[in-house]
C-alpha cells in the first residue's frame, strides 16, 4: 500500500493534485483511517498540521506532497513536503512515481537544458560533450527518433561507452532503489534542446533495458 498525502496552496490546485493520484490508480480517502489496501491519496487543508502529527504518532508511513507555493505553515505540507510541485505537468509524473508497482519502473528521459533539468530524476547525464546533429542541415529538422540522427550519435565512440557505464549503473541500482520501497526511477539525458542527442540515448538505453526482465521501461521526450 502506498499513501499519499497531498496540500495545495490553493483550494483548485489541492483539487487538481488529487485528480491527477486518482487518474494514476490511487484511491481518494477522507481520512487516515479509510488507508487500507492499494494506493490512496489524502487530501488536506488548513487541518494539515495536525493530521500530519497524528500519521507519525501512529507510525503511519506516507508520502507527503505540496502543490503550489509555500503556505508559510510551520509544520505543514509545504514545510515538511518530500516533494513540492511548482508545475502542473509535474503531476501525472510524480503519481506514477509514488504508485506501488510489481516490477520497478525505469523511464528513460530525454530533456533540454533551456528548459532546466527534470526535478524528480535518480539520474541526469548531460550529453552536451557530443557532436550534435543540429549544425548538420539535413539532420536539423529531424529528431533523435530517427534513425538517421540516431546513427549519427551512436556511431560517437563516446556516446556508445556513456550508455555502457549508465546501462551498468542502472542495473546496479534498481534492486537497491526498490528494497527502499522506490519503484520508478527516472534516467534523463539532457542536451541543448532535448531534441536530438539526448533523445537518441534515452531511445537505445530504452532499447537496452527493455531486454531485461525484472523491470519495465518506457521512453520519454519531455521537450518534443
Amino acid at each position: 500500500m502506498t499513501l499519499v498525502i497531498v496540500g495545495g496552496s490553493s483550494a483548485d490546485r489541492l483539487e487538481d493534485a488529487i485528480s491527477a493520484f486518482e487518474a494514476a490508480g490511487f484511491r481518494r480517502i477522507s481520512k487516515l483511517d479509510e488507508a487500507a489496501e492499494g494506493d490512496v491519496v489524502l487530501g488536506v487543508g488548513d487541518g494539515a498540521v495536525e493530521l500530519l502529527r497524528e500519521a507519525d504518532r501512529r507510525a503511519i508511513n506516507y508520502w507527503l506532497v505540496h502543490d503550489g507555493e509555500d503556505d508559510h505553515v510551520l509544520g505543514g505540507t509545504y514545510d515538511r513536503a518530500h516533494h513540492r510541485l511548482d508545475a502542473p505537468r509535474r503531476r501525472a509524473e510524480l503519481a506514477q512515481h509514488l504508485r506501488s508497482r510489481a516490477k520497478p519502473l525505469v523511464t528513460c528521459m530525454a530533456f533540454g537544458y533551456k528548459s532546466g533539468a527534470p526535478a524528480d530524476a535518480a539520474l541526469v547525464f548531460d550529453t552536451r560533450f557530443l557532436d550534435n546533429p543540429y549544425w548538420v542541415p539535413e539532420l536539423r529538422p529531424l529528431s533523435g527518433r530517427d534513425p538517421k540522427v540516431a546513427d549519427y550519435v551512436m556511431k560517437q565512440p563516446e556516446a556508445a561507452r556513456l550508455l555502457d557505464h549508465v546501462q551498468r549503473i542502472v542495473d546496479e541500482l534498481v534492486p537497491l532503489y526498490a528494497a527502499k520501497g522506490m519503484k520508478h526511477i527516472v534516467v534523463a539525458f539532457g542536451c541543448s534542446g532535448g531534441r536530438h542527442r539526448s533523445v537518441a540515448l534515452a531511445a537505445e538505453l530504452a532499447r537496452r533495458l527493455g531486454e531485461s526482465d525484472g523491470i519495465d521501461v518506457d521512453f520519454v521526450t519531455r521537450d518534443i
